[in-house]
């Protein structure tokens, strides 16, 4: 008779093993670009959340099969869903005139998306998101800071005028 470890062992999916892998690698790379931001959702989380949400898919497809109508592996994968957005939440500060963070949690959410895409073993789909989630994340970052940057002037152009011609009214954006 085996020792239990050894019937652990052969019980073991190695596919599923290189998935979690691949997805920690996929969570990874967004991860350091987030990191090397100074965001505070970087490297490591970014690698448990993909992480995590392959496998709790993988969990999903192959620990709850569908036999009939009596099960709905999607269910497990909906709730990975919600509960990325409760990460996504509080990675969200809230002040007086701003919110901070969103592109945080949205990368969370993103990330947890390419972890049960490769828990589904859409695997090019998985890779060519994270190649272009790390794209618009480099390379869109001028871009929004000049745009944000307009947004400003325009704003004390408006509050200037306003003071030239004796409005004291607030601006609703």
């Amino acid at each position: 008779m085996d020792p239990e470890w050894i019937t652990i062992l052969r019980s073991f999916s190695w596919s599923s093993a290189g998935q979690v892998t691949l997805a920690a690698l996929l969570g990874g790379i967004i991860g350091i670009e987030r990191e090397w931001r100074g965001r505070p959702a970087g490297f490591r989380t970014n690698i448990l959340i993909s992480l995590g949400s392959c496998l709790f898919t993988i969990l999903s497809i192959e620990g709850f099969p569908v036999k009939g109508n009596a099960q709905d592996t999607a269910r497990i994968a909906a709730q990975v869903v919600s509960g990325v957005g409760f990460l996504g939440a509080g990675a969200l500060l809230q002040t007086r005139n701003k919110t901070k963070g969103m592109t945080t949690a949205a990368t969370i959410w993103l990330v947890a998306a390419i972890g049960m895409a490769v828990g589904v073993r859409a695997y090019f789909l998985a890779i060519f998101t994270t190649l272009l989630t790390t794209a618009v994340l480099q390379l869109l970052l001028p871009v929004s800071k000049l745009v944000e940057e307009e947004a400003k002037m325009r704003k004390r152009r408006a509050h200037h005028d306003d003071d030239e011609h004796g409005f004291t009214s607030k601006h609703d954006d």
